[in-house]
């Protein structure tokens, strides 16, 4: 599902020294220093043995400087780091590091790359062994924590020889912007959903309407009543009689993807989840839980990626606005796979404002870019006030025109709380606030039901499946 191009590129870069003086005695050779004193002992019954120790540390630290001339220097070492796919949220990723020693000893090495705290929550040790002129690599596994943009840092380099005397250090400016996607969903997570859109599909070519929509479907001979503005007059002229065009319902539709990206979709949510990983696992491996702490923003642009995904399977064209104070994201219906991939490139991009978002300023966007009647998956929040949020106003406004799936990210916590039975004053007034944020949004969900509104009221880990069905229901319905 995912193109090879959303990988990050190999970065490749000569190592260079971390400081001036980048070297140091290694644990080994202060250990035989130390070892010295121990001449000290038979010195208190013949003085001559305490000469000893200064020869004896003499001769380590001459030991210790050739060692440490053996060693190469850091400009010959080649560093590279390589991604085996793109990084993406709820998956694991391949990182493969590579070290050239262009030298003539062998040396034990200790890397460390810096990746942002959106990669890894803290760097890791990682020791190989590096032969001269033998690229000597190894893998190792982070899972992204964050989507967006993110700068790594350098890959910083100890190295030893096997003597292990004197240790030199070195950086391999390996900094590069990495990329972090929305969670994307599987082919096996994705197969129940498009076997039941292909069914679907089958069933509406067998039912075609005629007359309907503006879908152009054959010529025939004018009949009283046809309306004058659908005469071929090209196919007149070359027939000597009216002909009059016959339409069909569409069958590929637009469908926009419309994301709130104010404050309200700045809160974090924990969910329970299987770990998934794009790579073989190893055989053997028992499936295995993680807790995951991901904004409501990144749930949304999940859903997203797994909608687009199935409505261009489906022959939709599909578009995108992700709206805080101002547009952020702006992408038109298209469909194909390079449309697919510049979605989700929109998506990675998406972040959450501190700020209240311009519900009616994206609306008359919306209204602007789309005047045909589209399916609208409006992902979004409410606001606890007294007053009907502007969010309502302007899907009352999309009503008009459009079939709109309207979706609030519920926190579960707060649903927790009120179906909670309080043990004293203090829970009790924490479930009596809980019930009444329910009952309002409730309330406002129903009216807007009312106006003809598809609405759903979800839990972050029931947001991705419930939106992929009701969308397979309005397919099938032809709401559209």
């Amino acid at each position: 599902m995912i193109s090879p191009s959303l990988h990050p590129q190999p970065v490749r870069a000569a190592c260079e020294p971390r400081r001036r003086w980048a070297f140091g005695l290694t644990p080994r050779t202060i250990a035989l220093l130390v070892a010295g004193f121990a001449w000290l002992i038979p010195g208190f019954w013949d003085w001559r043995f305490a000469f000893t120790m200064p020869a004896w540390d003499a001769l380590v630290l001459i030991a210790a400087l050739l060692d440490g001339a053996r060693l190469p220097k850091p400009s010959q070492f080649i560093a590279e780091r390589s991604w085996s796919n793109a990084p993406a949220l709820d998956s694991e990723t391949e990182i493969e590091l590579a070290i050239e020693n262009r030298g003539v000893t062998v040396v034990q090495c200790r890397l460390i790359d810096d990746l942002p705290p959106a990669l890894v929550e803290e760097p890791a040790t990682h020791r190989l062994t590096a032969f001269p002129r033998i690229p000597a690599k190894l893998r190792y596994r982070v899972e992204p924590r964050e989507r967006g943009d993110w700068e790594t840092g350098s890959l910083y380099l100890r190295y030893r020889s096997p003597l292990g005397l004197v240790e030199r250090w070195a950086r391999a400016p390996l900094t590069q912007t990495v990329r972090v996607y929305p969670a994307l969903r599987t082919g096996e997570e994705q197969q129940i959903f498009l076997a039941r859109s292909r069914q679907i599909e089958l069933q509406l070519r067998q039912a075609r309407q005629r007359g309907l929509g503006r879908d152009f479907e054959s010529l025939r001979e004018y009949r009283e009543g046809d309306d004058l503005r659908d005469i071929c007059w090209t196919a007149t002229a070359r027939r000597g009689g009216l002909i009059t065009r016959q339409y069909q319902t569409e069958r590929s539709q637009a469908v926009w993807l419309v994301l709130d990206c104010g404050r309200l979709m700045r809160s974090r949510v924990a969910i329970s989840a299987p770990t998934q990983s794009v790579l073989s696992p190893p055989a053997g491996r028992p499936a295995t839980t993680a807790t995951r702490v991901h904004s409501k923003l990144d749930h949304a642009c999940t859903t997203a990626v797994a909608l687009a995904q199935l409505a261009l399977y489906s022959g939709d064209r599909v578009g995108l606005l992700a709206y805080g104070q101002g547009i952020q994201q702006r992408l038109l219906p298209g469909r194909g796979a390079a449309h697919l991939r510049q979605l989700i490139e929109s998506l990675a991009q998406v972040r959450a404002e501190a700020g209240e978002a311009d519900h009616l300023r994206a609306t008359a966007t919306l209204n602007r870019l789309q005047p045909r009647r589209s399916l609208i998956l409006w992902v979004t929040d409410l606001a606890e006030t007294a007053m009907r949020p502007e969010v309502i106003d302007g899907a009352l406004q999309l009503l008009r025109r459009h079939v709109l799936l309207f979706v609030a990210m519920a926190q579960p916590e707060v649903e927790q709380i009120a179906q909670a039975r309080p043990k004293n004053i203090e829970q009790m007034f924490l479930s009596a606030a809980a019930q009444e944020m329910a009952g309002r949004r409730e309330l406002l969900l129903a009216r807007l039901h009312e106006q003809g509104a598809l609405t759903l009221d979800l839990n972050p880990e029931a947001l991705t499946s419930s939106v992929l069905n009701q969308y397979l229901t309005v397919k099938e319905r032809a709401m559209v």
